[in-house]
């Protein structure tokens, strides 16, 4: 069933949304300051292809002083903005009963847009 619904949120953006993170995230990793959110970056991508099956969980190496600089330092900079876009797109599809999925896929990926270091999916 998670396959199913992986493909249908490909077709719905989801495909242009993972392969856009990555794309973020390599373009972070030509700095060595930016290595940290380009790998965080990356792996927001691989989970924004695949949502389906996976749940998100608290990381366990993401509790320490610098996660928590790191994670305010990505929901000043980048967090914030990437959180909308994942809100107005759950909105957007909410609209019909066939979105509904897609929407609270995009629900999910909120808590690990807006701190990517406190959070995994698994």
């Amino acid at each position: 069933m998670s396959l199913l619904g992986n493909i249908v949120w490909w077709i719905f953006g989801g495909l242009i949304a993972g392969l856009g993170y990555m794309l973020g995230g390599a373009l972070l990793c030509v700095t060595i300051v930016g290595i940290p959110f380009g790998m965080q970056a990356i792996k927001l991508g691989q989970a924004t292809l695949m949502p389906f099956g996976k749940t998100v969980v608290a990381s366990q190496t993401g509790s320490g002083c610098l996660a928590t600089f790191f994670n305010i330092l990505w929901l000043v900079l980048f967090g914030w903005g990437i959180a909308t876009a994942h809100l107005a797109s759950a909105l957007a599809l909410a609209v019909t009963i066939v979105g509904i999925p897609l929407a609270l896929q995009h629900v999910k990926l909120i808590p690990v847009a807006l701190l990517p270091f406190a959070y995994n999916l698994e």
